[in-house]
């Protein structure tokens, strides 16, 4: 079959709206939820558990769109977060379900709210963390849902991160030290002080920390790499520290815990390897788990919303199409399709996700995900390397928009988990401690040496693409191996270590320590930091770079995009640039982003020869 003959996606099927999404039942089980367009802008909609036909928007935006929202446990309130142009100051509001009024409950200004606890136990109070005294500490806040009065209950002492029990007891908090590492404090409830509780080093502290509290307030469960390489689930009895080991794995760190809404009880895990790999600690659970993957032919996912757990909001995620949503009946055994994401995706060919592995120059073994375009030969085929960002994060398999808009365009998508990302045990994430622009950037290079080896893509043909650390990345590969790449799309990505350091959000202070132990400190390492700073080597650059940014980005301000491209523009090199003026670290609003993948379409079309709908 000639690749001509596979349809083009339309852009908007891939980028824009979904048709629905995020469903959720409330917690009495009588309300179904989801987010969907309301005249082109996402908003919540609410109707019957049984007739999601019937439901009815209850948010009105007509801006931004709303994609946060939770049902609480009053059975009359709905909440949900929202902010300003993507400046990640979140305003929380309270909607009654009943006559609709909704109710901003958090209107200060600069100031960004975060919903800390809420449960069945105390279904009419919410914690709520603000930053509003010091922007750069949140403390916590008491909301009473009934009356939407506010106040404030504890003053944070210096706390990157707070733990509250189910009783809604403050059980104190996570304090950064100087090295990267951390202490936790646990409350002593006879004294209310807080105290030293345990001492996490900077090797350990990305993947050690209190995941949640027994019933009773006994004891915690507690995900830990200390004195082993990858973070396993532990029970720990916090009046003698007896430890437990409930679920871990050599190499993988956990990923995920299904707890028993009412008892607490963890009932299982899941590992991300490859696939994801559920471990059942529950046999009930694991077979309820192991009959609906069964059922279905992707990723689960399990949500337990509803108080008496006899139904369970399912969703199926697959590489090559929608994702689905179900509703679960645990008594019949049934499960009732809902509806997916993007019924459009359904008529046409998708590229499926595969996983593979590579040996770096160092001997690491790093691991990735590959699609290739569908109905050509596996043969010299224009590639882009497409880098997730954080780094501290990971690329998982799964429906990714941006692979299959590039498969479809006649490229291989390469997504590469490099030393750095997450879930890998801590030995590969610390390995890429202070190595931007370095090793964490020659594990890109080995992935294209290993898939130019193997015949599959066409050394001349590569481009580097990302956002935010991605963007980053691409601008390094632009600016650092300009031979290795044709071009560079950077979407929201520094540009400068220093500047990027020294302006980041005041609520992140508190864990600055944290990124100076992995990237570098600009007022020790300022050389260091430089180096590995695009900037630095502009004049390096003989390739054209596609730069977008969002002007209220809060992480990675505007000066980051400003200054390559200013640089760019001095030494008259090839470059495009997109400046969203409603947008912050990424782009939320559809029209922007059909904007910007437009033009990066046509751009990679030029450079790299695939197709474009232009």
């Amino acid at each position: 079959m000639s690749y001509d003959a596979v349809p083009l996606i339309p852009r908007d099927v891939l980028f824009g709206n979904p048709e629905r999404m995020s469903p959720s039942l409330s917690p009495d089980g009588t309300r179904l939820g989801f987010v969907a367009p309301l005249d082109g802008v996402l908003n919540v909609w609410v109707g019957p558990a049984d007739d999601p036909a019937a439901a009815r928007p209850v948010t009105f935006d007509q801006d931004r769109g709303i994609r946060v929202y939770d049902f609480c446990h009053d059975d009359k309130t709905l909440v949900y977060l929202q902010d300003t142009d993507g400046d990640e100051d979140w305003r929380l509001y309270a909607l009654d379900l009943e006559s609709g009024e909704s109710q901003l409950v958090t209107p200060q200004t600069g100031v960004t709210a975060g919903i800390l606890a809420h449960n069945r136990w105390h279904p009419n109070t919410m914690l709520v963390a603000l930053n509003a005294d010091n922007p750069a500490l949140h403390d916590i806040y008491r909301l009473d849902l009934a009356t939407r009065q506010i106040e404030k209950i504890e003053t944070n002492p210096g706390y990157a991160a707070w733990m509250v029990d189910s009783d809604l007891q403050v059980r104190g908090g996570i304090a950064m030290t100087e090295d990267g590492g951390a202490v936790t404090y646990l409350r002593n409830l006879e004294t209310g002080a807080d105290e030293p509780w345990m001492e996490i080093g900077p090797d350990d502290v990305a993947s050690t920390g209190v995941f949640s509290f027994s019933r009773d307030g006994k004891s915690a469960l507690v995900l830990s790499s200390i004195g082993v390489n990858a973070s396993r689930l532990l029970r720990v009895d916090l009046s003698t520290g007896e430890q437990s080991v409930l679920a871990e794995d050599e190499s993988y760190d956990v990923g995920g815990i299904a707890l028993n809404p009412e008892t607490l009880e963890p009932q299982g895990v899941t590992f991300i390897k490859e696939r994801k790999v559920w471990v059942h600690l529950d046999p009930e659970f694991g077979a309820e788990v192991d009959h609906l993957r069964s059922q279905l032919r992707g990723e689960i996912g399990i949500s337990r919303a509803v108080r008496d757990d006899r139904r369970w909001m399912v969703h199926d995620v697959l590489s090559d199409g929608p994702v689905r949503y179900y509703v679960y009946d645990l008594d019949t055994r049934e499960l009732t399709y809902l509806f997916s994401h993007r019924p459009e995706l359904e008529e046409y060919e998708l590229s499926e996700m595969e996983p593979f592995s590579y040996t770096t120059r160092d001997g690491l073994t790093v691991h990735g995900y590959l699609s290739f375009p569908a109905g050509v030969e596996r043969k010299d085929l224009p590639a882009v390397l497409n880098v997730h960002g954080g780094p501290w994060a990971r690329d998982t398999w799964g429906y990714h928009p941006e692979a299959q808009w590039l498969t479809n365009r006649g490229y291989v998508c390469v997504q590469i988990n490099f030393r750095g990302s997450t879930g890998y045990g801590k030995a590969f994430g610390n390995a890429g401690n202070k190595q931007w622009a370095k090793a964490m950037h020659t594990d890109l290079l080995d992935a294209i040496d290993y898939l130019v080896g193997k015949g599959w893509i066409d050394r001349q043909r590569v481009g580097i693409y990302g956002g935010s650390y991605g963007g980053y990345a691409a601008l390094v590969g632009a600016a650092f191996t300009p031979d290795v790449f044709r071009c560079a799309v950077d979407l929201v990505g520094p540009s400068n270590l220093l500047t990027l350091l020294t302006s980041i959000p005041e609520y992140w202070k508190p864990q600055i320590a944290f990124m100076y132990s992995r990237v570098g400190n600009p007022e020790t390492e300022k050389d260091f930091l430089w180096e590995a700073s695009p900037l630095s080597r502009v004049d390096d650059i003989r390739i054209p770079i596609l730069v977008a940014q969002g002007k209220n980005d809060p992480r990675v301000k505007e000066a980051e995009a400003e200054q390559i491209v200013n640089a760019l523009i001095d030494k008259g090199i090839d470059h495009e640039y997109l400046l969203f003026e409603d947008e912050g670290h990424g782009l939320a609003k559809p029209e922007n982003r059909e904007r910007f993948y437009a033009v990066a379409e046509a751009f990679l079309a030029q450079h790299l020869g695939g197709r474009s709908a232009n």
